[in-house]
């Protein structure tokens, strides 16, 4: 995807893009049949939170071989069965008291509506997305971005908390330090609508850029 002209308009941007090439966001975020529901995803997500890779998909498929098919590759337990697990069986899995209770939030809120299925995410703007989801227990706004970009490919979500995005944005710059959360949303503005476009050229350099040399010292 070539990138958008309000990209190309900054220098530093224009120039890293042209080394880099058009962004492959959406090459990388085919959904997984495994989670593309948002419901399943989040039980992903949070499930995976605070552990390595390889730790947190052994979890994953652990807890999904506990729903109705029986299949680690399948999807997780549906809400109903989830909610009837016990914290025995959960733990078996690998899963905190914390994570357990905070996946029960969510299969309540699926139950009650909260939580959308994929058709009725596709109908709601991304505010009110990110203010449903995050009022269940253990889902933060990182969270729920990472739900909009990678899973409805929504086309213009900054995660300006996510350190890789503001080190990548610190690297394009040469900024002596990885902006806040909110210098970085003021910074980024005039991108809209195209700032997930902008986050995946900012995890880029993060990957390619040497950091800036820190300022000098005076004597």
């Amino acid at each position: 995807m070539h990138p958008p002209a309000c990209l190309a308009r900054d220098a530093d941007l224009a120039a890293f893009i042209a080394t880099v090439g058009p962004c492959r966001l959406h090459e990388q975020a085919a959904p997984d049949p495994q989670t593309i529901d948002p419901y399943a995803s989040l039980i992903k997500a949070v499930t995976g939170q605070q552990l390595h890779n390889a730790a947190a998909r052994t979890i994953f498929r652990r807890l999904c071989a506990l729903g109705a098919d029986h299949d680690e590759n399948g999807p997780p337990p549906a809400p109903q069965e989830l909610l009837a697990l016990d914290d025995a069986t959960l733990r078996r899995c690998g899963l905190s008291a914390t994570k357990a209770a905070s996946l029960r939030a969510i299969a309540r809120g699926r139950l009650d509506g909260l939580v959308p299925s994929l058709a009725e995410a596709r109908q709601l703007d991304d505010a009110t997305l990110i203010k449903q989801l995050t009022a269940l227990r253990g889902v933060g706004q990182w969270t729920v971005e990472m739900l909009l970009i990678f899973h409805l490919n929504r086309p213009d979500i900054l995660p300006a908390g996510d350190l890789g995005v503001q080190e990548g944005w610190k690297r394009l710059k040469k900024l002596p330090v990885r902006p806040t959360p909110r210098q970085l949303r003021d910074a980024t503005m005039g991108f809209s609508p195209h700032r997930s476009t902008l986050a995946w050229y900012c995890w880029q350099a993060k990957a390619r850029l040497p950091d800036p040399a820190p300022p000098s010292k005076k004597p």
